[in-house]
C-alpha cells in the first residue's frame, strides 16, 4: 500500500478525515486532518505519534512529520468535501476553461452524483468534480 494510503487508513480509524498529505523538499511529510467539531493541537500529536510508529513498521521514507488542521481556506477534493461544504463560497480553477473561464468563486448550491452546481455572480454553473484543478474554501471571517 502506498504512503497516502497508509496515512488514511490510521487517520480514519483514528476519528479524523484525511484532508491531504503533501510531500515538501528535504523529506518532510505534511498531513492534514479534520472533524466536525475541529481539531486541536492534542489531535496532531495523537495523530502524529501513530504515524510515527506506523512509518517506522511499514519503512515509510520521512525525516519530519507534520500534523495539522487544514486551515481556513481548507482544499476540497472530493464529492463529499463538496457535500459537506454545501452553502459555503468556495474558490476554485478549472483544469480547462469553460466558457473562457478558469478561476470561479461562488457558493456551492447542490451536488448530484459528481457534479456540483456553483453560484457566481448571480449565474448557476455546472461543473464536474473531475475538471476541477484545486478549490479551496473561502474563509468566514
Amino acid at each position: 500500500m502506498d504512503a497516502a494510503g497508509l496515512i488514511e487508513k490510521t487517520v480514519t480509524g483514528l476519528g479524523y478525515e484525511f484532508v491531504d498529505l503533501e510531500r515538501a523538499g528535504r523529506g518532510l511529510l505534511r498531513v492534514f486532518i479534520d472533524r466536525p467539531q475541529g481539531i486541536g493541537v492534542e489531535d496532531c500529536a495523537l495523530v502524529s505519534n501513530q504515524l510515527t510508529r506506523l512509518f517506522e513498521v511499514e519503512g515509510v521514507d520521512f525525516d519530519r512529520l507534520e500534523v495539522s488542521s487544514p486551515g481556513l481556506d481548507r482544499s476540497l477534493k472530493k464529492v463529499e468535501d463538496f457535500v459537506r461544504f454545501q452553502g459555503r463560497e468556495v474558490k476554485l480553477r478549472l483544469r480547462i476553461p469553460k466558457a473562457g473561464q478558469r478561476n470561479f468563486m461562488g457558493r456551492v448550491v447542490s451536488v448530484s452524483g459528481t457534479t456540483l452546481t456553483l453560484e457566481a455572480e448571480g449565474v448557476l454553473i455546472e461543473i464536474e468534480v473531475a475538471e476541477i484543478d484545486r478549490a479551496n474554501l473561502v474563509p468566514e471571517i
